[in-house]
């Protein structure tokens, strides 16, 4: 059923419904003359107040969705809510007050149930309930003792603060119950024995009353938190899949509160005063009664989601059809049926006065903000919207109190006969007042001064790392210029090395092909005519000449090997995620008579007004044909060619079909051998498109492409060709079985030399092929596969990991940091980190970082590693 009204653009609003400002009433001038007088006080109309709360998301929540928005927006400034449907719609609704994740625990008190607690001590019955479904924080918002963190005190603490701040204790009295109704069955919290108390309701008056309910008068707030701990303690509760402490019961906290009438007594002192021996005309003061529920509803849960099941799932049965009993309660008072199911649910009788009776209602519905729980979250809010249809009419219950006007005839006579003696008690309380409140001011200065104390402290400490991580920074900046003057002359020994053995190399080819020369002009002279015995001498002189040949490819070859390898000395190492853009640009391939299918195919399109997808083109022409017109002399046909290649190989569907017909192999040949940079860069997006699937990676190994994208990257300038040939190598990161082999061929330093190119998409790439192989590393060396150094810190990476480990940019810094974690989890790369300014960084994770997840890893990297926590302790550094 629709609530709050729908309309043609989605939006819901509260109902325009007849509320009251203010439940305070003036009593009449006279009583009735039986001497008791019960709710005769003109009712006063009274609306359902509807709050919304959004829970902050979790840190499951974190990790599913990640990649996912939150199904609903607030718009607190409006009270307004809005619940998305998909990417275009979403349904909007108002309520009276609406809180986002981050509004407080004394917020939210003061909105809901504050202006209840006032009217509850003005005479009147109130309820403040919370209502949503299982896990997004009804207990916390209602029942949250705060014994660490006073700030997160619920709404009962709070209430009971206030009552306790307003009330006299001489004259007025505050009691308590505290049950649970589970199963069915109401049983007494602060007395388990007691588990089936009856529920006893008055013919006359309509009053819902428990007899058999323990009933504990408190004096303090302090007795009162204990009461609330004790019932906590007996309440139900288990572990579900949504919730690890989920609620199995329904908790209801009843506080009955006696005050008497301040105008009342004022009257009867005049009286006193002025003819205190006309004892029959004393008029009784009147004392109000108000009775405060607080409803702490289980949450409502659907069993696939919650995986309760055994006793569990008769338990969550339990909770479901008494909180739809609650809700068709609600459907019959915001329609004004006639017939209202009370009957049908004993939480529906015990919260018979707080819908639709006398008592002032507050109901705040809690929501969370994951897009799984969707349908969840709209139950929740239409149920809200309709509670806020629902009128009550409020009634002061007053009657005249005899047993006061008894005790204050004896405080009189008392007074008139030890007037010193109260004096004297007057001024000793007084004294104790003052005592009281001074220690209460020097309590709160040397809280003030500690507080202080602490700040400085904290002050003093960061002050000190940062001149500690100045001085180590300049330490490590002169160390890493030894070492990099060391370097570069190892370097550049070694490149002399390589350019003199190619030098040797190409004399022995030019000699080779000298002695080819002379060999042939041998044979000249066998082959003219009238040579005696030149056949014999011809066949020799063949084969040698064969020799000579294949010795002349095989040098040829070794040539080819030792220039790749001069070209890998002068790269380095970087990470990062590539994903190529589908291109759907349906442009056709100009000059190719072989492919009048397709031509044929968009003229057809164009008269319908339509376009083939380009993921069906292969039927259409053939993958064969697509994959031989990479080889065309023509640079526009290549240049289509792979461009329809590439747009093929996003779809996972065709990527199989594409390496079985060889287009893998057709990539990686025009990525090596074309120089036209957008051929290089399509080619390389399509490679990194491919890699994607593990059997592909260990094909692009098998087939030499790390060299080639090693070449690549060296060669490239343009940023997108960057990014899509870091993409492929960041793929490749990811696979355990090719950590080594990787390496061995170039692909980290290629990855690390890619950051010369400063773009950051490029950064980012860089960034996430370097979380992929710390994360690797990582893994075998927690099963017992590598033991030593990580290759990271070997190739020389761990500088710009520690630069960009704060850069701005999200997903650099997010892969960054992840990055820095994996790799300090191998206890033998701790003294290199800490000597390259890693330790800081690791710290600052552990305590800013925005990510629950990172923050937590790190701070339990930190944690277990020796090496780091004696280091943290000779620098005074504290977690």
């Amino acid at each position: 059923m629709s609530s709050g009204g729908g309309y043609r653009n989605g939006t819901h609003k509260a109902p325009n419904l007849r509320t009251s400002s203010s439940f305070k009433s003036k009593l009449p001038t006279s009583a009735s003359s039986n001497g008791r007088r019960s709710s005769t006080i003109d009712a006063l109309s009274g609306r359902v107040r509807v709050a919304i709360r959004l829970r902050p998301r979790n840190a499951e929540e974190l990790a599913a969705d990640a990649d996912f928005a939150d199904c609903v927006e607030i718009q607190p400034e409006l009270k307004r809510l809005k619940l998305r449907k998909n990417n275009w719609d979403s349904d909007t609704y108002e309520f009276d007050e609406v809180f986002t994740e981050f509004a407080s625990q004394k917020r939210v008190y003061e909105v809901v149930a504050k202006p209840v607690v006032e009217s509850v001590l003005d005479g009147y019955n109130g309820t403040v309930m919370a209502y949503g479904q299982t896990g997004t924080g009804k207990t916390y918002t209602l029942g949250r003792l705060g014994d660490e963190d006073a700030s997160a005190r619920g709404i009962m603490v709070r209430s009971m603060e206030d009552i306790f701040a307003n009330i006299c204790l001489e004259t007025d009295s505050v009691s308590v119950s505290y049950l649970q109704l589970y199963m069915e069955t109401i049983q007494d919290l602060l007395n388990p024995a007691n588990d089936n108390i009856p529920i006893v309701e008055d013919q006359k008056t309509g009053d819902v009353s428990l007899p058999g309910a323990t009933i504990v008068e408190v004096r303090d707030q302090q007795s009162f938190v204990e009461l609330l701990r004790v019932g906590e303690a007996h309440r139900y509760a288990a572990n579900t899949k949504l919730n690890t402490e989920s609620s199995r019961s329904h908790a209801i906290l009843l506080v009955h509160i006696k005050r008497s009438v301040p105008g009342r007594e004022a009257d009867f002192s005049a009286e006193t005063d002025h003819s205190s021996h006309l004892t029959t005309n004393y008029k009784p003061p009147m004392l109000r009664k108000g009775k405060l529920v607080l409803v702490d509803l289980a949450g409502s849960e659907r069993v696939n989601k919650s995986g309760s099941e055994g006793h569990m799932l008769e338990e969550a049965k339990s909770i479901n059809l008494s909180l739809s009993a609650l809700g068709k309660c609600i459907n019959a008072l915001a329609e004004n049926s006639a017939h209202v199911p009370v009957r049908d649910s004993k939480l529906t009788r015990l919260l018979k006065d707080s819908f639709g009776g006398t008592s002032r209602t507050s109901l705040v519905i809690t929501i969370g903000p994951s897009p799984r729980h969707r349908a969840e979250t709209s139950s929740t809010i239409l149920f809200g919207q309709r509670a806020m249809k629902v009128e009550n009419m409020l009634k002061i219950k007053e009657e005249f109190d005899y047993k006061s006007l008894s005790k204050r005839l004896e405080v009189q006579v008392d007074k008139l006969i030890a007037e010193n003696e109260r004096l004297q008690k007057a001024f000793e309380a007084e004294v104790e007042r003052i005592r009281l409140e001074a220690q209460k001011h020097v309590s709160e200065a040397e809280r003030n001064y500690a507080e202080a104390l602490k700040e400085e402290k904290i002050k003093c400490q960061m002050e000190y790392m940062e001149s500690i991580k100045k001085l180590e920074e300049k330490w490590s900046l002169n160390q890493q210029k030894h070492t990099n003057n060391g370097q570069m002359g190892s370097g550049n020994e070694e490149i002399s090395e390589l350019k003199m053995l190619l030098q040797h190399e190409m004399l022995t080819r030019k000699a080779a092909e000298e002695e080819i020369n002379k060999l042939k002009d041998q044979l000249d002279k066998f082959t003219n005519p009238g040579s005696a015995g030149g056949n014999s001498d011809i066949l020799n002189l063949q084969s040698v000449l064969e020799e000579e040949i294949r010795q002349k490819k095989r040098l040829e070859e070794e040539v080819i090997v030792l220039r790749s390898q001069f070209s890998q000395l002068t790269m380095e190492a970087g990470q990062t995620t590539s994903y190529l853009g589908r291109s759907r640009n349906g442009t056709g391939l100009p000059g190719l008579d072989s492919l009048s299918p397709l031509k044929n195919l968009h003229c057809k399109d164009a008269a319908n007004g339509e376009r083939s997808s380009i993921t069906n083109l292969h039927e259409q022409v053939g993958l064969h044909k697509i994959l031989s017109l990479l080889e065309s002399d023509d640079a526009t046909v290549r240049i289509h060619a792979v461009k329809v290649v590439a747009n093929l190989a996003a779809e996972e569907a065709n990527q199989e079909k594409i390496v079985e017909a060889g287009g893998l192999t057709s990539l990686l040949m025009l990525l090596g051998s074309s120089e036209d940079e957008t051929i290089r860069r399509i080619a390389a997006g399509a490679i990194a498109n491919l890699a994607m699937s593990e059997a592909n990676q260990e094909l692009i190994m098998t087939q030499g492409g790390i060299a080639l994208l090693a070449v690549t990257a060296a060669d490239a300038e343009d940023p997108q060709t960057l990014r899509m040939v870091a993409g492929a190598i960041a793929n490749l990161c990811g696979n355990d079985k090719l950590q080594t082999r990787l390496r061995f061929e170039g692909g980290i330093k290629a990855l690390l030399g890619m950051v010369r190119c400063r773009h950051p998409d490029v950064l980012s790439q860089v960034a996430r092929g370097i979380a992929n192989f710390a994360k690797c590393e990582s893994r075998s060396s927690a099963q017992g596969q590598n033991a030593g150094r990580s290759s990271l810190l070997e190739d020389g990476a761990l500088p710009w990991i520690v630069q960009n480990s704060n850069n701005e940019a999200s997903m650099i810094r997010r892969h960054v940091e992840l990055a820095l974690c994996h790799l300090a989890q191998h206890e033998v790369n701790a003294k290199d980190m800490i000597s390259g300014g890693a330790l800081w960084e690791l710290y600052r994770i552990s305590r800013d970082c925005s990510r629950d997840d990172i923050r937590s890893l790190a701070r339990r990297t930190l944690t277990s590693s020796p090496t780091f926590l004696a280091e943290m302790r000779r620098l005074r550094i504290e977690l």
